[in-house]
């Protein structure tokens, strides 16, 4: 148990969950031990670490419920890498369309991303050093020796001793400390500067023929390599230069080696690849036509799921141990059409249930990033300050549910439009009028006002997306 003190129990995972996502509890908890899971694995048995497999999850359930949600939010406290992939843009191997393989290689670009951003994180002290000295140099040129005859004449060098200088070079080193000093306080930051930017390369293009999707990209970029880099001079202030110079000088100190083992790594034992929209490529009948491309789909992401070797342009990446996370509405199909090889890859399934009023009104009360507190941070940007009365958040919940059930049901994605509707005059007119030092109240009243004669007409075109 040592080992895994200090990472988060699956009860604290769903509590993290609930900050963002309101219901959905099966959902939240199968997830939340999946990734506990992934953990007691790496702290396992080396001898069984490589028999356990991930138990992948299949999410059933309307659009609009959170199945996006739960597993993006579920990455990001892992902090391991995701992609999310639709099934439906993949097709079979011999047709034109994205290959399965692809969403492996979206995932280890995504690993190396995260493993670059935590080395640039690392190295950043040092790196500034570094830029420091190069703005340095480029506003005072050091001096290396007497011999070289520096004279200053310029009449707005600062000095801060009292004793004269014994010799340029003296004079020349004074002047440096007290520049730096100037720079590490932002005093010199609108001065421009001169320095080398390099530029990017033209895209190189590759007419592969028979040639997979990885075998074009390690050919462009071997012939992109062989290009050699041009430079640009950009006359640019000393706060635009610093970012630039950190991006190069940090470049140069990671070892991309490094990055790049590290990186698949991450991939393999914490990456969670979500497979939206699953459904559309399940059959609903036997036959040809379209029924046979769909198979065709599944079958090719089967050894994906069941475990293989992937070639991407950083290696070699195994997937016996990425966790899949499946996601359709089934409106149409069921899971028992996808094949039996590929439901077996999936042995947890969950329900995700419709949403209700009431959990509108939830989402629109709770949640970290609940749209009522959206338009607060948007409005706050106008020193403008809106509440939302308790009733009000019942009354737009209520619209919002009437409208799924009347119009389409899209879920939490309604909200989007209703509270668009509610607040466009609004918006549109915050920046020009002078508003007073009272915040702006949103009452049911308010609510009624401009919603409903839309509902009462059922002029509700606006509304679908």
């Amino acid at each position: 148990m040592a080992a895994l003190e200090g990472l988060l129990t699956p009860t604290e995972i769903v509590a993290e969950l609930d900050k963002y996502i309101i219901g959905q509890a099966d959902a939240k908890r199968n997830v939340a031990i999946a990734l506990r899971n992934r953990w007691r694995r790496m702290y396992a048995q080396e001898d069984m670490r490589k028999e356990i497999m991930p138990n992948n999850i299949l999410l059933i359930g309307p659009t609009g419920v959170g199945k996006t949600e739960i597993a993006r939010r579920l990455a990001k406290l892992a902090d391991a890498p995701f992609t999310k992939v639709e099934a439906s843009k993949f097709t079979e191997v011999g047709y034109v369309g994205r290959d399965v393989e692809s969403m492996v290689r979206d995932l280890v670009e995504q690993a190396v991303n995260m493993v670059k951003t935590q080395k640039k994180e690392e190295v950043k002290i040092k790196a500034a050093q570094v830029v420091e000295d190069i703005i340095l140099d480029l506003l005072i040129p050091p001096v290396k020796s007497a011999g070289l005859g520096f004279k200053s004449n310029r009449s707005d060098v600062p000095v801060d001793s009292t004793e004269v200088p014994n010799n340029d070079e003296e004079l020349n080193e004074r002047t440096r400390e007290l520049f730096r000093e100037k720079i590490r306080k932002g005093e010199l930051d609108e001065r421009k500067v001169e320095i080398n930017v390099q530029q990017q390369g033209p895209g190189v293009g590759v007419v592969g023929g028979a040639m997979d999707e990885a075998s074009m990209m390690n050919i462009q970029e071997m012939i992109g390599n062989m290009i050699p880099k041009k430079t640009k001079k950009r006359k640019l202030a000393i706060s635009e230069a610093r970012k630039i110079l950190m991006e190069e000088e940090s470049a140069k100190l990671i070892d991309m080696d490094d990055v790049k083992d590290e990186a698949i790594r991450k991939a393999e034992n914490m990456g969670i690849i979500f497979i939206d929209e699953i459904d559309k490529v399940a059959s609903s009948k036997k036959g040809s036509g379209p029924d046979v491309s769909r198979e065709g789909v599944q079958r090719d992401l089967l050894p994906i799921v069941e475990g293989s070797a992937v070639n991407t342009k950083y290696g070699i990446v195994h997937t016996d141990h990425i966790l899949f996370i499946a996601a359709g509405a089934f409106h149409i199909s069921k899971p028992s059409d996808l094949i039996p090889e590929l439901q077996g890859r999936f042995p947890i399934r969950v329900e995700l249930n419709s949403l209700t009023q009431g959990d509108f009104y939830h989402i629109l009360k709770e949640p970290k990033n609940a749209l009522t507190r959206q338009y607060e941070a948007l409005l706050s940007s106008e020193n403008v300050v809106i509440t939302f009365e308790d009733d009000a958040l019942k009354a737009i919940a209520e619209i919002a549910f009437e409208l799924n059930v009347e119009v389409e049901n899209i879920g939490a994605r309604r909200l989007h439009t209703v509270m668009s509707h509610l607040l466009n005059e609004l918006l549109f007119e915050v920046p020009d009028r002078r508003m007073s030092e009272a915040p702006i109240v949103i009452t049911k009243e308010y609510v009624h006002q401009k919603m409903n004669g839309l509902v009462k007409n059922r002029d509700l075109s606006q509304f679908i997306l």
